[in-house]
C-alpha cells in the first residue's frame, strides 16, 4: 500500500509538471515560437561552423524567455540528430575509431550525465541559470584569453576522467557539455577534422543518453517533446549552412566570434539568475 501511494504521488507530480510545461508553451505565442525557430537556425549555423556550441546557444537563448526545463527539452532532439550527422560525416569506421580512442572520456561523461539529469528538476530555476551562465562565461573567457593547456601522456587518463565527469554532470543539469570537451580536445592538440568528428561522436553519445534520461525524468515529454521536435529541421538547415561556411572561410575568425557570443550569452544568464 505504501509503495502504491508513493507511485501515485510520483505520477501526480509528473502530471502537474507536464501540465505546467504545456501551459507555458501555449502561452508563448507566435512571436516566441518564431524566436525559438530562429534561435535553432542560428545555433545550427554555429554548430556547422565550429563543431560545437549548439546546446549552449540554444539553451541559453531559449532560457531568455522559457523556463530552464522547457529550454533544455527544446535542445535535446536537435542536438541528437545533428551530432550523429556530424559524427558520421566521414563514415561509420572513422566515428567508431574516435570513440575507441577516447572511450574513457565518453564512458565517464555518460555516467555523470545520467547523475546530473536525475537532479535537474530538484534545482531552483535561478541556480540552474547561474550554473549554466557561469560555466559558459568561464570556459569561453579562458579560450578568448588564449589559454591552450597541454596534457602530457602521464596525466591524460586523469584528465580524461576528470573533464568527462565535469562535462557529463553539467550536461545532465543544463544540456551543455561542449565547452569542457572542446578544451579537452584542444589541450590534446587534436587536428581540426578529427577534432570536429570526435566532438560529434562524443556529443552524439551524450545526446542519446540525455534523450533517454530525460524521457525518464519527464523533461522530454508533452510540450517539451513537441518543442524539441519542432526545432530539429531549422537546426539541421542551419548546420548545412554552417558546414558550407566552414569549408570556405577561415575557422579561427568564426571561433573567436562564437566565443564572444557565448560570453555575452553566459553573462545574460548570470544576470537573470541574480536579478530575476
Amino acid at each position: 500500500m505504501i509503495m502504491s501511494f508513493a507511485i501515485s504521488l510520483s505520477c501526480e507530480g509528473a502530471s502537474r509538471y507536464e501540465t505546467g510545461m504545456i501551459a507555458e508553451l501555449a502561452a508563448m505565442g507566435t512571436f516566441a515560437l518564431g524566436a525559438a525557430l530562429v534561435l535553432a537556425l542560428l545555433a545550427g549555423v554555429v554548430k556547422g561552423m565550429t563543431g560545437f556550441a549548439l546546446p549552449t546557444i540554444l539553451v541559453s537563448g531559449l532560457g531568455s524567455f522559457l523556463s530552464p526545463e522547457l529550454a533544455l527539452a527544446g535542445m535535446i532532439l536537435p542536438a541528437l540528430v545533428i551530432n550523429l550527422l556530424q559524427a558520421f560525416r566521414q563514415g561509420a569506421r572513422a566515428a567508431l575509431q574516435s570513440v575507441r580512442t577516447h572511450w574513457r572520456y565518453v564512458a565517464t561523461m555518460l555516467a555523470f550525465l545520467v547523475l546530473g539529469s536525475q537532479v535537474v528538476l530538484s534545482i531552483p530555476a535561478g541556480l540552474l541559470f547561474l550554473i549554466l551562465g557561469a560555466t559558459i562565461t568561464f570556459f569561453a573567457s579562458l579560450q578568448l584569453a588564449g589559454w591552450r593547456p597541454k596534457v602530457s601522456a602521464r596525466h591524460q587518463r586523469r584528465t580524461e576522467i576528470g573533464t568527462g565527469a565535469v562535462a557529463g554532470f553539467l550536461g545532465g543539469l543544463t544540456g551543455t557539455w561542449g565547452p569542457p570537451t572542446a578544451l579537452y580536445l584542444t589541450a590534446l592538440g587534436v587536428p581540426r577534422t578529427e577534432h570536429v568528428r570526435i566532438q560529434g561522436a562524443v556529443y552524439g553519445a551524450g545526446a542519446a543518453m540525455l534523450t533517454l534520461a530525460h524521457l525518464k525524468s519527464g523533461v522530454l515529454s508533452g510540450a517539451g517533446l513537441g518543442l524539441s521536435i519542432a526545432l530539429v529541421l531549422p537546426a539541421m538547415a542551419g548546420a548545412v549552412v554552417g558546414v558550407t561556411i566552414q569549408d570556405r572561410l577561415d575557422q579561427e575568425r568564426f571561433r573567436t566570434l562564437v566565443l564572444l557570443v557565448l560570453v555575452l550569452a553566459g553573462l545574460n544568464l548570470v544576470r537573470r539568475a541574480v536579478f530575476g
